[in-house]
């Protein structure tokens, strides 16, 4: 008799994890070993308890594994991994680049990436759904309730964002951010004037101690963070407040990681309420934009240069510091 193929279907996956990734998260072991789906899509599957490592359930993505560990996957249907998917909406989006693996959006200020606690609509998300009907489909094995999104900006962060249209150019993408190998550049209107005028900061990046919706630079718990950066201008505004303009590169992509390592110098985001820059300028928001990206093209291995214009509310808080904006 032949077994039924949903039977089949449930049956869990075993693994052995390689020297190669001793160590490592879970959740990246596991999307290492089955690149067909997404890290996110495995940190569902811990949260239901669908994994075992060395037999017992695991439901942490950040248990590290040791070489020869037996890990022992069971997937879950989609519908009870990610039971909502955003709906489409009509929202206009800028589109910087776009073919048939990507695109690369000009995110706007304002603007959630995907529905969480408090945007459940109006996200990036539901725009990509409304204006491509069948993306998450394209999804249903990964995460169906965020299709594509390879990397995030914050809120009131604008720029350059890149979301891919197939689950095979995600696992790409996130390699690629992963491996270092694309570059991000930011512009940062920073309070004050900074003595160092150049450097890197290096050190690790956490939940706050005591304010769980923060992050902070934190000894123990936390995960590298690199950022590099350069005041590239100085000014004040009419009532002598000063302010800087600077490049920033990150070569790591932790939460807030500019807005906290801005403020770990004494400097924070001029506009950031979060991290001590909020009543500095008038906008409603960090002066923070993501200017530059620059990633190789996951199909073609073409190297992609996307440049976002800056935004008005940008442009009018340099000018009031007579802060000259790069061309």
């Amino acid at each position: 008799m032949q077994e039924n193929p949903e039977k089949e279907a449930e049956k869990p996956i075993e693994l052995t994890v390689p020297p190669s990734l001793h160590k490592e998260r879970i959740d990246t072991v596991l999307a290492s070993l089955l690149p067909d789906r997404s890290r996110s899509f495995f940190q569902k599957c811990l949260k239901k308890g669908s994994v075992l490592l060395n037999g017992k359930v695991c439901e942490s993505a950040k248990t590290s594994v040791e070489e020869n560990d037996i890990l022992s996957v069971r997937f879950l249907p989609a519908e009870e991994l990610f039971p909502s998917r955003p709906e489409g909406e009509d929202i206009p989006l800028r589109i910087l680049y776009e073919d048939e693996s990507l695109l690369v959006v000009d995110k706007p200020a304002g603007m959630v990436v995907h529905p969480a606690a408090g945007n459940p609509t109006g996200t990036l998300v539901n725009a990509l759904a409304g204006r491509y009907p069948s993306l998450g489909d394209t999804f249903t094995e990964g995460d169906s309730a965020r299709p594509g999104i390879v990397h995030r900006l914050d809120k009131d962060t604008s720029g350059c964002l890149v979301v891919a249209k197939t689950p095979e150019v995600l696992y790409k993408l996130s390699a690629a951010f992963q491996e270092r190998k694309v570059k991000k550049v930011y512009y940062a209107i920073l309070c004050g004037h900074l003595k160092e005028k150049k450097g890197e900061i290096v050190n690790k990046i956490g939940r706050h101690p005591a304010d769980r919706k923060k992050m902070a630079v934190v000894e123990k718990n936390g995960r590298e963070a690199v950022t590099r950066y350069a005041v590239i201008g100085e000014g004040e505004d009419s009532s002598g407040r000063k302010a800087s303009l600077a490049e920033v590169r990150i070569l790591t992509g932790r939460t807030h990681q500019i807005r906290v390592h801005m403020a770990f110098l004494g400097h924070p985001v001029a506009g950031d309420g979060t991290y001590g820059g909020g009543k500095k300028i008038p906008e409603k928001r960090q002066m923070l934009h993501a200017k530059k990206l620059v990633l190789p093209h996951p199909v073609t291995g073409e190297i992609l240069e996307l440049d976002s214009p800056f935004p008005e509310d940008f442009a009018n808080c340099a000018k009031a510091f007579s802060l000259k904006l790069p061309d």
